[in-house]
């Protein structure tokens, strides 16, 4: 496995994917067809904010697993793209969380006492003392726009120096609210409140310009802090709010456009302290997120789970080994029920019954939806199978019961279209065996591997017999069969496990025998070119 790295990281990262056992290769500064043709054969990425990873990058690595992202913003990661080409974006939101959070309050110190003026015209051989008459932070009040990971480091910081807290997020629970002491508000009366006011959201469409020209004039007298990202508040605004003196200053870590121009209107005024994107920028955040990043490649590439994947279901660490024999079982049963349906799919329904449905099972049904989709020649995996699924008009529900009648926990994927359904249940014996043990509510008994044939036939003397002798006489050896049956002399199902796939013609012989109502073929293991 090969992981292209684009953008410089902390050595204790690439370390460790070589020590993996991974190729590492390091092109830096590469754009263009450049990175087009670097990309085309790895299997993993690397980058920070110098690269752009756009749909061109997803269409030329056909063998793309995973991007990962040193840092926490991804606005240079074409999310979308990544998903439809299968591809897990994450990134290391830890890793410099306390670097950004000390960043940001240096800068607020910074702005309020005027410290990076004083310092220069001193340096210039002037005392002027006289000139600057700061603000203390104690007892001010600190609006946050965006209480995430950051927000709350800040947040948390400067309230212990006896700063009041006002916060404005859409995402966050009261109850979290009330544990960092900051009370919930709306964006105007976190502006009109605030004596400091620092940012801390992503760069998206709903997030680009949020604090303009009237957001800044609800902060008169106060002091804006940016170590977000560039975009979030107008620049221009920004400087001419400063410098006509409605607001008594600013601090910017982070600009629309990285290196910043230098006819950006924020350099030019006097009170707006500026620093080229240092907030990462320590040793130790460095290392941090290059190691984290490094550690979710190699869960990738293990299949293991990502554990900051920004596209694809994730699990606690902690909860994987519960959960993973469920993933295969679950594919398995989707991929059944999809080709015994053989019909367009317009519902799915995954249930889980008994010990499993206590547990987080979003990467479960992700895997019965890539199952489901698969055997449709969909391109598709456990990343992209869900946004499949909406862009298909495929309803998708999730049901849970602690109660299971009949084993300790069940996994059921029923595929449905108007009237017509099929049901597969599936669980694990001895906790890693995985048996399909109802099919259409037929009990049966199927090892659920290669090739299988599924017959619906009556209930009578020989039919079992015929359909044994027909394959027989087609050379394709029984490795295994399962019967169940309604009533006696009702309806049965059959299950054969099969050595080698089933021909149309013999599909065709068998249902010319009128006591069998309709045969299927499975295949598990990968379709025969």
């Amino acid at each position: 496995m090969k992981v292209l790295v684009t953008d410089p990281i902390a050595d204790a990262g690439l370390e460790r994917l070589r020590e993996a056992g991974y190729e590492v290769e390091t092109a830096y500064d590469v754009e263009g067809d450049a990175l087009l043709n670097a990309v085309s054969d790895a299997n993993g990425m690397i980058v920070r904010s110098g690269t752009e990873v756009t749909e061109e990058v997803f269409e030329a690595a056909e063998e793309l697993v995973i991007v990962g992202r040193a840092g926490i913003g991804v606005d240079n990661i074409d999310i979308d793209a990544a998903t439809d080409h299968g591809v897990i974006v994450a990134n290391a939101p830890e890793g410099n969380v306390r670097a950004a959070a000390e960043h940001t309050v240096a800068m607020a110190f910074a702005t309020a006492r005027s410290i990076p003026q004083a310092h220069a015209r001193l340096k210039g051989g002037e005392w002027a003392k006289g000139d600057y008459l700061g603000t203390e932070v104690n007892k001010k009040t600190l609006g946050v726009v965006g209480l995430g990971r950051v927000g709350q480091e800040v947040a948390k910081k400067l309230d212990s120096l006896g700063m009041d807290l006002v916060a404005y997020d859409p995402y966050i629970s009261q109850d979290r609210a009330d544990q960092l002491g900051a009370e919930l508000v709306d964006l105007d009366e976190c502006l009109e409140r605030a004596d400091f006011l620092t940012v801390h959201v992503p760069l998206t469409d709903e997030t680009e310009n949020l604090i303009s020209d009237e957001e800044l004039a609800q902060l008169e007298g106060g002091y804006l802090v940016n170590c977000a990202r560039g975009g979030v508040v107008d620049e221009e605004a920004l400087a001419e709010a400063v410098d006509d003196g409605v607001m008594a200053g600013a601090a910017v870590d982070v600009f629309a456009e990285e290196p910043v121009s230098q006819d950006n209107p924020l350099l030019d005024v006097e009170d707006v302290i500026v620093t080229p994107h240092l907030g990462a920028s320590t040793e130790a955040a460095q290392e941090n997120v290059a190691v984290s990043t490094a550690d979710q490649v190699v869960a990738a590439f293990r299949e293991e789970p990502v554990i900051n994947a920004l596209n694809a279901p994730s699990i606690d660490e902690s909860a994987f080994p519960r959960v993973e024999p469920y993933l295969e079982l679950a594919d398995t049963a989707g991929k059944i029920a999809a080709q015994l349906l053989g019909d367009r799919i317009a519902e799915i329904e995954v249930r889980y019954e008994g010990e499993i449905a206590e547990e987080d099972v979003e990467l479960i049904t992700a895997s019965a939806l890539k199952g489901v989709f698969e055997p449709l020649e969909w391109q598709v995996n456990a990343v992209n199978a869900p946004k499949i699924a909406d862009e298909r008009g495929v309803d998708v529900t999730e049901t849970k019961t602690r109660q299971a009648e009949d084993f300790q926990s069940l996994v059921t994927v029923t595929a449905k279209d108007g009237d017509k359904e099929i049901s597969v249940d599936g669980t694990l014996f001895a906790g890693d065996d995985p048996r399909i043990v109802r099919i259409d509510g037929y009990r049966v008994d199927a090892i659920p591997y290669g090739h299988m044939l599924v017959a619906r036939n009556e209930d009578a003397p020989g039919v079992i017999g015929h359909i044994g002798s027909v394959l027989g006489d087609s050379d394709i050896n029984i490795a295994g069969m399962f019967n169940a049956r309604e009533t006696i002399g009702g309806e049965a199902l059959s299950v054969y496990n099969l050595d080698g796939p089933v021909p149309q013609e013999v599909q065709d012989s068998l249902e010319a025998d009128e006591r069998i109502i309709e045969v299927r073929q499975i295949t598990l293991d990968g379709r025969d070119e």
